[in-house]
């Protein structure tokens, strides 16, 4: 698949952007005033995610056509040409842990379900190892679980720990599928790893990927009879900053959330300074550990923008206190943002991104004070991702 070639590349700011028709590459110089754009690729597919292994310069796309079968590609020069991993991710047995989830509607009875591998319906998100780790990826399958590379995106591989947890019998899908849509890495620990599942909460290795446990004290599951349950808790976005990797954050079905020890309980940061507790993306800032980003809706009920004005919501303390940001933004606007479309980059000012779902993508040059349209009539934007090439 041919996409425009990102010349001279250092120095540059790149904005991936994965759409539910296509992905596009946005590039700029570090002053982010101009912008250039890439052709349309994977033209048609769903690009659930789109990110960049910074240890190789290696693009990473997660794709899914209404007809075909999810995939993975790669591209080594910007996103000019893609090549299909030799073996994309799949199941090739049942989960031990109960009936499969997500059982093909093939499946007749009960025994057959039991014995019929899962199929993997998407790839949430590609997640670039640590640097102690070099070829390492993981990538967040739809119907929840966690697949690894060792060589740099060619071949997958289950974690068969998480999938033979006995919990996950018991997860069930929200709204957008069951997805493992976010994985973190302890850059200080290699054996720590975390994963969000919706609906199934969030999850926390020590001991890189051989045993799972729910990390979920103290998070809200208004929609189950237990109002904090063990898990089941329907995660929409976590985000940590490298230099305090036991501070998470965590944007929930039921409120925004953070953890001051590397999930073991979660602290409620949205019931005081937060209009709603529903809505999906959550960031942080790339130099200010406690500065975070939201998007919020109106409920879950009214997935749409609160009041009519799109807003973007700071907090510059960890959640103490909270800002709304709509200078730029549209008023009357009844916006809607997954949970992978919001990102940052790393400048000293740095740049915030963020995606609709109505194909516009707002940006700001001075980290949220202000905003400016970087693009509009694109499809549903399902992902954003910025980097900075040096």
């Amino acid at each position: 698949m041919d996409g425009h070639n990102i010349t001279s590349s250092n120095n540059k700011v790149l904005v991936l952007v994965g759409t539910r028709k296509g992905a596009f590459i946005f590039s700029s110089d570090r002053d982010r005033k101009e912008w250039l754009v890439s052709n349309l690729m994977f033209k048609s597919w769903n690009v659930m995610h789109m990110t960049l292994d910074q240890r190789d310069r290696r693009l990473h796309a997660a794709v899914v056509h209404d007809v075909y079968a999810p995939s993975t590609h790669y591209s080594d020069d910007i996103g000019a040409t893609w090549v299909q991993a030799a073996q994309v991710p799949v199941f090739s047995r049942p989960s031990r842990s109960g009936r499969p989830l997500g059982t093909p509607a093939e499946a007749r009875d009960e025994d057959t379900a039991r014995t019929t591998p899962e199929k993997v319906l998407k790839v949430w998100n590609i997640t670039p190892g640590g640097d102690s780790e070099p070829g390492v990826l993981y990538a967040g399958i739809e119907p929840g679980a966690l697949f690894k590379s060792y060589d740099r995106g060619q071949t997958w591989e289950l974690n068969e720990s998480l999938y033979d947890h006995p919990q996950r019998a018991e997860w069930f899908p929200g709204a957008g599928g069951l997805s493992l849509h976010t994985i973190l890495l302890d850059p200080g620990d290699t054996n720590r790893i975390y994963v969000a599942v919706s609906t199934g909460g969030c999850y926390r290795s020590d001991d890189a990927g051989a045993t799972w446990q729910p990390r979920n004290k103290n998070v809200r599951a208004d929609f189950l009879p237990n109002r904090y349950p063990e898990f089941g808790q329907c995660v929409h976005k976590m985000a940590l900053h490298p230099s305090n990797p036991e501070v998470i954050y965590q944007q929930n079905h039921c409120g925004v959330y953070r953890s001051d020890n590397a999930a073991d309980d979660w602290i409620d940061i949205g019931k005081e300074g937060l209009p709603s507790r529903f809505g999906f993306p959550i960031a942080v800032h790339p130099h200010e550990p406690k500065t975070i980003y939201v998007v919020l809706e109106e409920s879950d009920d009214y997935r749409l923008s609160m009041d009519g004005q799109f807003a973007v919501w700071r907090s510059r303390d960890g959640g103490g206190n909270w800002q709304k940001l709509t200078d730029g933004l549209p008023a009357r606007a009844y916006l809607v943002v997954f949970r992978q479309a919001m990102a940052l980059d790393t400048l000293d000012n740095p740049g915030v991104y963020v995606g609709t779902s109505t194909g516009q993508v707002f940006n700001s040059r001075n980290a949220g004070d202000s905003w400016e349209m970087l693009a509009d009539f694109l499809p549903p934007v399902l992902s954003v991702e910025a980097f900075v090439l040096d």
